[in-house]
C-alpha cells in the first residue's frame, strides 16, 4: 500500500489531464486568433480554456489539501504511537507482575498447561472459535477446556474468570 492520501493519485491524474487539454487548447487558440477565426469560435474556445483552468486550480486545491490531511493525521498517529509505547513502559513492570499473579493462581487452581493457555486467551477475550483455531483444535476441545477452568476455579464462567482477576485492580469510582 502506497502512502500517499486517498484520491491524490486520481487528482494528479486530473490536473495532468486538464493541463494537457489548457495547452491544447491556448495551442489552438493562439492560432486560429492569429488566422484570424470569428469572434465566437474564439469565444468558445477561451471559454473552455478558462474551464480546464479552473479544473487545474479545483484538483489542485483538493490534492493539496489532502496532502496536508495526511501530513496531520501522520503526526497524530506518532503522537499516539509514543503515548501508547511511553503508557506500555510505564506499565510493563506492572504488567509482567499480573501475569506472573496469574500463572501462579492457575497453578493453585490445579490448571494442566493447556487449560492455563485456555484461561489465559479467556482473559484476553478471545472466542472459543478463535482459541481453536490458534491452539489449532477443535472448538469442541476447548470448550471442554475452558469447563475444566470454570470446574477447578469455582466460577461459573468467563465473566466471573475475568472478575477474579480485574476486580482488585479497578480502582473504585471517587465522588467529586
Amino acid at each position: 500500500m502506497s502512502d500517499e492520501p486517498l484520491g491524490t493519485g486520481s487528482a494528479v491524474v486530473g490536473i495532468t489531464l486538464f493541463g494537457f487539454i489548457f495547452v491544447l487548447i491556448a495551442l489552438d487558440l493562439t492560432q486560429d486568433y492569429s488566422e484570424g477565426t470569428n469572434a465566437l469560435h474564439i469565444v468558445m474556445e477561451s471559454i473552455v480554456l478558462l474551464s480546464a483552468a479552473t479544473g487545474i486550480a479545483l484538483l489542485a486545491q483538493r490534492f493539496y489539501r489532502a496532502r496536508r490531511s495526511v501530513r496531520i493525521l501522520q503526526r497524530d498517529l506518532e503522537s499516539i504511537r509514543r503515548d501508547a509505547e511511553k503508557w506500555q513502559a510505564d506499565s510493563r513492570i506492572l504488567l509482567e507482575g499480573l501475569g506472573v499473579a496469574i500463572q501462579r493462581q492457575f497453578s493453585r487452581w490445579g490448571l494442566s498447561t493447556a487449560e492455563s493457555a485456555i484461561a489465559l486467551l479467556l482473559l484476553k477475550g478471545l472466542s472459543l472459535k478463535e482459541i481453536a483455531a490458534i491452539r489449532a483444535t477443535s472448538e469442541r476441545t476447548v470448550r471442554e477446556q475452558a469447563r475444566n477452568v470454570y470446574r477447578k476455579a469455582g466460577l461459573s464462567g468467563r465473566p466471573e474468570l475475568a472478575a477474579f482477576f480485574l476486580e482488585d485492580l479497578l480502582l473504585p469510582i471517587q465522588d467529586d
